[in-house]
């Protein structure tokens, strides 16, 4: 399972499309007005602020600049594409709140790594131990042994600061279940542009399954991939199943169910159309769950073990 850009598909994606904007300011002038100390530390002193609009006045003593025109230079600058002006004094626009948000995340500005360390559960495919490794953005959970890779997804630097390894895999299971649920929503989560989906065979075993669900935005060609059984989390009646068996399934982790990262329990009924059937064993209950192929339940189904086990041996 795994999060990403797709490099070749970005490649294709001509220079002029991020550059040409006829209604809108350019980007890389755009780029150029925040690359400024003062006018960075405009934004901070906004960001800052206890209440917006903060007064021109105000806002100049936090930034501690006593030449009011050279300020009022640089303020003039990021106003209408990142600050606005009313009558109280500014406040921050849209893209204003995202340069200084994303370099909170250390987007822009950090490069760190941590790890392998290890994580609690085992893999789906041999059962061995499980650990984790932060690089290039990414945090990917892996097998030790196998090396099968139960997710790889971007988390931007700023998720590390003041966390536990803990603390960090519980944001990190939180993050990929709202990259998923944005996904299978059409939206993207990288841009917000349209995401498609479609189920495909893993003939190019990018994760070592049969068939997998492919999430892609039309617009930046962002990608998601994932087992079938991943879109399942949040689904109403399997969260009630895990429910009446004692798990919380909002909080549990996704790489410590086999039906969410590995295809064990997943079968194709039919590939024209797509009809898959996913299992769910739980203490001596499964919850059979089958799909079409935008991911819409078809059926419900819930039987005891001991009752399959009885039909298997008559027939």
């Amino acid at each position: 399972m795994s999060g990403r850009t797709d490099p070749n598909a970005a490649s294709e994606v001509e220079e002029s499309v991020i550059q040409d904007c006829e209604e809108c300011v350019a980007p890389a002038e755009a780029f150029s007005v925040i690359a400024n100390e003062t006018r960075l530390s405009i934004l901070e002193a906004l960001w800052k602020a206890p209440e917006r609009p903060v007064s021109f006045s105000e806002l100049r003593r936090e930034v501690g600049m006593t030449d009011s025109a050279q300020f009022n230079y640089h303020l003039k600058q990021l106003t209408d594409q990142f600050v606005v002006g009313t009558d109280e004094g500014y406040d921050f626009r849209s893209a204003g709140k995202k340069v200084v948000r994303a370099i909170l995340a250390g987007s822009f500005n950090e490069n760190p790594e941590m790890g392998p360390f290890e994580v609690d559960g085992t893999c789906a495919d041999c059962g061995a131990r499980l650990q984790a490794f932060y690089e290039d953005d990414m945090l990917t959970i892996e097998c030790t042994d196998c090396a099968k890779r139960h997710g790889r997804y971007p988390f931007p630097p700023g998720g590390l600061n003041d966390r536990t390894r803990e603390e960090i895999l519980d944001a990190f299971n939180q993050r990929v279940r709202h990259l998923h649920c944005l996904a299978a929503d059409g939206v993207c989560p990288e841009c917000n542009g349209r995401m498609t989906t479609t189920i495909t065979r893993d003939d190019d075993d990018r994760l070592g399954l049969e068939v997998r669900v492919d999430h892609e935005c039309e617009q930046c060609r962002h990608s998601l991939y994932s087992a079938v059984g991943l879109s399942l989390l949040d689904q109403s009646d399997v969260v009630t199943y895990h429910r009446d068996h004692g798990v919380d399934l909002c909080t549990k982790p996704y790489w410590d169910l086999a039906w969410c990262v590995s295809d064990e329990y997943t079968t194709v009924l039919s590939a024209d159309p797509w009809k898959i059937l996913v299992e769910i064993p739980l203490d001596d209950e499964v919850l059979s769950v089958t799909l079409d192929g935008d991911l819409n339940v078809l059926e419900l189904e819930r039987t005891c073990e001991s009752s399959e086990e009885a039909r298997a041996m008559s027939d």
